[in-house]
């Protein structure tokens, strides 16, 4: 390897350094699995917020929506992102007092265990069914997260894959398993402040590269349709296309899957005061809107470095998704300094990575041991044994996880996708019919969660495939949110209301969150 790549790497290790001392720092304060999948309960506002949305990003962010922008212009960038960003500030707006004060109330620290014990579900057939649908879309997430690191160490240092892919888990696990929730998102909260000074370091050096935002915007205005937001330009064949109601809907759809994502919804439960959440909701907000604007605008200004060919020429979408990489790459060879300034910025990306990799392999942990083990099963151990189970869960998952992302070929946004409308379809429509429908019951809960979740498989890869470049070809989460929510209502309304005991704790928690 050349001098700035040991040094891009040097970089990065110390940043992985840091990450793995976070974790030891933190190990001791875990003293029961309540400590260890939720942190007691104990976070701040601003590590609330931070570690929420950057768990939430992922690669995506760095990666993927700088490619979109670049290479299909602003059409789906911007309509996804504001999607995003307006599920976002819902989110943290309508669901994050009372899903903190609820599951407080009724001593729930997983999802699972929030949906049994809100609706009364002794038999634990929700909690069942949930930990499964997490186990099943969040494991191969997980490998997802595990195969982009590989695929960064080996494209840029010529590291074998498999090695890469393996150290860089690792480093996850080991920080996961010592320091818990807690360390995942006290590492979360300082990867995200890498991610932003990414984004930024990138979108100021490209910004000098083609001499101005004027030099930027001239390039693009003489394509019809680039900075059209009803329109839209494809790049590699320079065909204009139509952005009309139904897929600017299907794009904003997106925002619907923030209300049934696990591991944003667990930093809801784990704040340390319900009243500081509405500092939070400021600080993500502001941050996801910022964060995904300078996203998009450095896949403009690659559209620039492209045509310049200080980038190359890249064949699609997908294969721009190297775009902030190669910035990086040209970057280090000025000198030393910006040969750290591209190890921060390869940080940046690898920090996405971790920041959703850590979260996912916690909450599908947690899943197996605590629900399906401990709970489902009705296994009674001492609390030196759960904290065993706990973090050999996180090990055990992590080691399918690696197995899955052994090939390098893999499509991690394509999972990514795919997952994201899972949850947010088999999830979403139960978490809000139980936090503002007091007339939602079990049996309708049930019914809404797995109709959800099974139209996202139906829909994806049966729909979609019989009936592409028509009406129904639209992202799988919008059509499969609505049927979760009309199974719902229609099961709820045709089965016995739920019991006095349920509805007083329903009304307690609408009480206490009066004025928020």
């Amino acid at each position: 390897m050349q001098t700035s790549e040991w040094i891009m790497l040097a970089t990065i290790v110390l940043y992985m350094g840091m990450m793995l001392a976070i974790g030891v720092a933190v190990s001791k304060k875990n003293k029961t699995a309540g400590d260890f999948f939720l942190g007691g309960r104990k976070l701040g506002p601003l590590v609330t917020a931070m570690s929420a949305e950057a768990s939430d990003m992922s690669g995506w962010l760095l990666m993927g929506l700088p490619a979109v922008a670049m290479m299909g212009g602003l059409a789906e960038a911007s309509w996804t992102a504001i999607g995003l960003a307006i599920g976002t500030y819902l989110n943290w707006l309508f669901v994050a007092k009372r899903l903190r004060v609820y599951s407080h109330r009724i001593d729930a620290f997983t999802i699972p265990d929030f949906f049994s014990r809100r609706f009364g579900d002794k038999n634990r057939v929700l909690t069942i069914i949930s930990a499964l649908f997490i186990v099943i879309f969040f494991i191969p997430y997980t490998a997802s997260g595990f195969a982009a690191c590989g695929k960064l160490f080996s494209s840029l240092f010529g590291i074998d894959y498999m090695l890469a892919m393996v150290v860089s888990a690792a480093v996850i696990v080991i920080y996961c398993t010592l320091g818990g929730f807690l360390a995942a998102s006290t590492t979360d909260f300082v990867q995200s402040i890498v991610m932003t000074i990414a984004l930024f370091v990138v979108v100021g050096f490209t910004e000098g590269l083609v001499h101005g935002f004027d030099a930027v915007f001239a390039n693009v205005q003489s394509l019809d349709g680039y900075l059209d937001l009803f329109k839209g330009f494809n790049v590699a064949t320079g065909e204009t296309g139509s952005y009309g109601a139904l897929p600017v809907a299907s794009t904003l759809a997106w925002g619907l899957g923030y209300f049934g994502m696990p591991h944003i919804l667990l930093r809801f439960m784990a704040i340390e005061d319900e009243n500081k959440l509405k500092t939070s909701r400021r600080v993500a907000s502001v941050w996801v809107v910022i964060s995904m604007g300078v996203a998009v605008l450095i896949g403009v200004v690659g559209f620039s470095l492209m045509k310049t060919g200080i980038l190359p020429t890249y064949a699609d979408a997908s294969a721009a998704e190297t775009i902030i990489v190669d910035i990086a790459k040209f970057l280090s060879t000025y000198g030393f300094v910006p040969a750290i300034t591209g190890g921060i910025i390869l940080a940046g990306i690898l920090a996405s990575t971790m920041s959703t990799a850590d979260s996912q392999l916690l909450a599908a942990a947690s899943s197996v041991s605590q629900n399906l083990i401990t709970e489902t099963f009705r296994i009674k151990m001492s609390t030196k044994t759960n904290m065993i189970i706990a973090r050999l869960s996180v090990v055990v998952i992590s080691i399918v996880a690696i197995f899955l992302a052994a090939n390098p070929n893999s499509s991690v946004f394509r999972i990514v996708s795919f997952a994201w409308a899972g949850f947010g379809a088999a999830f979403g429509p139960v978490i809000l019919c139980a936090l503002f429908w007091k007339r939602t019951n079990k049996y309708g809960a049930i019914a809404g969660m797995i109709a959800g979740g099974v139209t996202v498989f139906i829909w994806k890869f049966v729909v979609r495939t019989l009936c592409a470049g028509t009406i129904l070809d639209i992202y799988e989460l919008l059509p499969a949110f609505i049927v979760g929510l009309v199974v719902i209502i229609v099961v709820s309304l045709l089965t016995p209301a739920p019991d006095g005991e349920i509805t007083d704790t329903y009304d307690e928690v609408k009480e206490n969150c009066k004025g928020f």
